[in-house]
């Protein structure tokens, strides 16, 4: 049993190693007059992106604050970006209602997850051939403890983009589209809500935003950061029990 369970983590291991090593290769002059448009960007992974973005080379960042969950902020958040620059290469969707770090008391109405403003970005970015990028979880491929609302959302956000993915393929839409699947990043706002909760280790939200920013200009199907969240959503149905007791012994509970 310990031989076959070391050949399956060599094999996961080698086929890691394969895909990191096939990976297009990140050009940051690729970006020089690029127009993105980033939700969420007041704080955490959306801020550490339009960061980086400026520190890349971006010429400017423009803000207009909205409310994502409303059902016009959306279209004014799209024309104001079309109409400030002239058009849309790069789409980041980050946002999402808040979600407390807590046991599920019932409330279903901030799960609802808005995907208009990618309906309403697409034909601009057709026009320019560019990128679709969903920063997503490894929470929406693992359910965990206290994030019931969360990862409903992110398991909600796979199977919507999942799907889109696929017919924009079979269209031959020049639209590629990115799924950043990410583990723990230490934004203050998750630092203050896993906080003596769970040992789990946290991991930069510039390096998070970086991969976030090259998955759109390299326009990859998935991108996984830190590196192991691609072989736990790989190996976490192979050993349910295992699995399950990992998860449960990784955060602290007190009724």
């Amino acid at each position: 049993m310990r031989t076959f369970t070391k050949l399956v983590l060599a094999s996961v291991g080698l086929v890691f190693i394969a895909v990191k090593w096939s990976a297009p290769t990140f050009d940051p002059e690729s970006l020089k007059g690029v127009r993105v448009l980033v939700t969420g960007a007041s704080t955490g992974i959306g801020e550490q992106v339009a960061e980086k973005c400026l520190s890349l080379g971006a010429q400017k960042a423009l803000y207009i604050s909205a409310d994502m969950s409303s059902d016009s902020d959306p279209d004014l958040v799209v024309s104001f970006a079309l109409d400030q620059l002239g058009g849309l290469d790069h789409l980041i969707l980050n946002h999402i209602g808040p979600s407390p770090f807590s046991m599920w008391d019932g409330d279903v109405a901030h799960i609802r997850w808005i995907m208009k403003m990618a309906w309403r970005s697409l034909p601009a970015l057709e026009q320019s051939g560019g990128s679709l990028v969903v920063v997503s979880s490894l929470l929406g491929k693992m359910p965990s403890p206290f994030v019931a609302p969360y990862s409903s959302t992110k398991f909600a956000l796979n199977g919507f983009f999942g799907s889109l993915q696929h017919e924009l393929a079979m269209k031959k839409s020049n639209v590629s589209l990115s799924i950043c699947t990410l583990g723990l990043i230490d934004t203050d706002n998750a630092m203050e809500k896993v906080k003596g909760k769970t040992e789990v280790p946290a991991y930069p939200a510039s390096e998070a935003a970086l991969n976030v920013v090259i998955a759109g200009a390299t326009r990859q199907p998935e991108v996984f950061y830190p590196w192991f969240t691609y072989i736990i959503s790989v190996v976490k149905d192979w050993c349910p029990c295992i699995t399950n007791y990992s998860i449960r012994n990784s955060y602290s509970y007190e009724p």
